[in-house]
């Protein structure tokens, strides 16, 4: 799933180099923290959200059919 969400971000961005996916786990899930340069955060936003939330519906999509529960962090 790390990779899924790496992928994408490095399609979608100017510096590929500094997409950074750190990986956490708790009592609700899995969360995916999605770093990237400042530059580069309303590339991986979109308009009113839109990519991010397409990130979002991708990752937890492949997650379903694993029978986990994710989510991903902006930051």
């Amino acid at each position: 799933m790390k990779e899924l969400v790496e992928v994408i971000a490095k399609a979608l961005v100017k510096n590929p180099e500094q997409v950074n996916v750190n990986e956490t786990t708790d009592n609700s899930g899995t969360v995916y923290e999605l770093h990237v340069a400042s530059e580069d955060m309303g590339k991986i936003i979109g308009k009113q959200g839109r990519i991010a939330k397409a990130i979002r519906t991708v990752v937890k999509a492949a997650a379903t059919r694993e029978n986990k529960r994710v989510m991903v962090e902006i930051l």
